[in-house]
């Protein structure tokens, strides 16, 4: 084959690289979209958490307030109006305290266990009411003077310790009492149930939630977020009844030191993330630029494959057009010798004019062999076969194509023999029939030995007429018996080979086969001799007849005539 008959393989490796390149960009593409989804996204769960920040922070400071106003600013008032802060004066229980002046203030004794009175200078702890055991009053003893001078507050007069002691949570609320000189003297106070303290951090969610309500578009308070309250040690001390992952959680403590150090933490409901975030949280797309990716790859990979498909069926092209311009150029060349020949008057005798007539012949008949198969090619790939069976008797048209293609294998040297059954008749186009049966004969002439043997049989057999033909050629590898009926596919050992072949015949017999109806196959000969056998197997009952005059057969019912 020639460099111009060969497909442009450059131009299909350019394409080749314009598609991987366009695969490798929208890879980019992909990556770059995802990579803004985690930006995105990045940013969105940023402002969550600030929220949550802000939403603990108004928390801590809310409930401070109303543990300030409800439950320790009117422990020591109370503390105060009984005179209990005077020396002198005996130390009342909680229950002889006298009530909260304010309305919105709580009952502290219902929560207070006992009241105490510290000496700091001598150390003598005094108590009324339920005597604390010797543990906690140990524990009041080290504790209290070291933080009324690092943690109580002068100017609101009040320190409060919370803690959990022996098991159980305990609040210690006191005030100290100063000397002329205006240091601390004795301390007084009492101790209270922390659990009594649970209404206080749902008091005023109303009038002060958790999140302005123009951010949360009027969400009630209890749906928005979950909340703990916790010791400064990590005790806990009250959980909201409805508890949410901490995905966007953050914790804050009291302002002031004086309040014991109670911790919060706020969770915010992770579903109300779009209502919090302008324009909701990003939404993953992930699952679609996969798919598009793969998409894009699977259009590719198939682009290359028909790219790669086109380029072979290029190359078969040009191989098939060489095939035929070689099968074409050898009997041209000898009808034109031997034809000047007899013009020339160059023939010595009448047997050598014979000859050459009979040469002529022989090279005709090679011509319109190939003629006839090219046209049938060509229709079939334009599916304008059209065929018209009509019931024939299938030896007798045997017979006719043995003896048409006889002269063509005695001058290769080989003897055709048939074995036809008699009384055989099925639905065949006689010409579609007969050039089915000279490609195969010219076949195993072509490719086998000089001075075999091929052999024309025709056997019925399960309703159906079998037609084969043997030679004693190599046969046909086991791999290769289904792909040798494609168009312009030949056998590896022979393309390299000087037989020379287009590439068609076989895929010719097997349409025209296939539109009577049967079908074709390739097999080992019969015996241990070698060769191979090429089967046609054609029904014996008309397909038109089972249609009742549908019109004659042709490979596509809608191709113009």
């Amino acid at each position: 084959m020639s460099a111009s008959s060969r497909p442009p393989r450059p131009r299909a490796l350019f394409v080749a690289a314009l598609l991987l390149l366009t695969l490798a960009l929208a890879g980019a593409i992909a990556l770059q979209a995802y990579r803004n989804f985690l930006g995105h996204r990045a940013t969105a769960e940023r402002v969550l958490r600030d929220y949550s920040r802000l939403a603990a922070a108004r928390f801590a400071q809310r409930t401070e307030m109303a543990v300030y106003w409800s439950v320790f600013s009117p422990a020591i008032d109370a503390l105060s109006r009984a005179k209990a802060t005077l020396p002198d004066t005996p130390l009342p229980p909680p229950a002889s305290l006298p009530a909260p002046i304010e309305l919105h203030s709580a009952d502290f004794r219902k929560l207070a266990r006992y009241t105490f009175r510290y000496d700091l200078l001598s150390g003598r702890l005094e108590t009324a009411g339920a005597a604390p055991s010797l543990g906690v009053r140990k524990w009041l003893r080290d504790t209290l003077p070291v933080h009324s001078r690092t943690v109580y507050d002068p100017k609101e007069r009040l320190g409060a310790i919370v803690r959990t002691m022996e098991g159980v949570p305990r609040a210690i609320v006191y005030t100290a009492v100063l000397d002329k000189a205006g240091h601390p003297r004795t301390l007084v106070g009492l101790e209270e149930d922390p659990g009594g303290f649970e209404p206080l951090y749902t008091a005023e969610e109303d009038k002060f939630p958790l999140l302005p309500r123009p951010l949360t578009g009027g969400v009630v308070y209890d749906s928005l977020g979950s909340t703990i309250v916790t010791e400064a040690d990590g005790a806990e001390l009250y959980r909201s009844p409805v508890q949410y992952p901490p995905t966007f959680a953050a914790r804050d403590s009291f302002e002031h030191p004086m309040m014991g150090g109670i911790r919060v933490q706020v969770a915010l409901r992770p579903d109300m993330a779009p209502k919090l975030v302008i324009g909701g949280m990003p939404r993953s797309n992930v699952p679609m630029l996969l798919s598009l990716l793969a998409l894009t790859a699977v259009l590719v990979v198939a682009a290359l494959l028909q790219l790669r498909r086109e380029y072979e069926l290029s190359q078969l092209r040009a191989d098939f057009v060489s095939g035929v311009s070689h099968e074409l150029r050898t009997p041209l060349a000898q009808i034109r010798m031997f034809s000047e020949t007899l013009l020339l008057g160059r023939v010595r005798s009448d047997e050598e004019r014979e000859r050459s007539l009979g040469i002529i012949d022989q090279e005709a008949r090679r011509l319109t062999h190939l003629v006839e198969n090219l046209l049938h090619f060509s229709r079939s790939e334009r599916r304008l076969t059209r065929l018209s069976p009509s019931p024939a008797p299938l030896a007798l048209l045997l017979s006719e194509a043995a003896e048409g293609f006889a002269p063509l294998a005695a001058a290769r040297d080989v003897t055709l023999r048939t074995d036809l059954a008699d009384g055989v008749v099925a639905p065949v186009d006689a010409d579609a029939l007969r050039q089915m049966l000279l490609n195969l004969l010219d076949n195993a002439v072509k490719y086998g030995p000089a001075g075999q043997t091929v052999t024309l049989g025709l056997s019925v057999g399960e309703g159906r007429a079998r037609i084969c033909v043997d030679d004693q050629g190599p046969g046909i590898p086991a791999a290769d018996r289904e792909r040798i009926w494609d168009r312009f596919w030949r056998l590896e050992r022979d393309r390299g080979s000087a037989v020379a072949g287009t590439g068609i015949g076989l895929s010719v017999v097997r349409e025209l086969v296939a539109l009577h109806g049967g079908r074709a196959w390739a097999e080992d000969a019969p015996g241990s001799g070698g060769g191979g056998r090429f089967v046609i197997e054609l029904p014996l009952e008309s397909l038109v007849h089972a249609a009742r005059g549908a019109g004659p057969l042709q490979a596509d019912a809608g191709a113009p005539a």
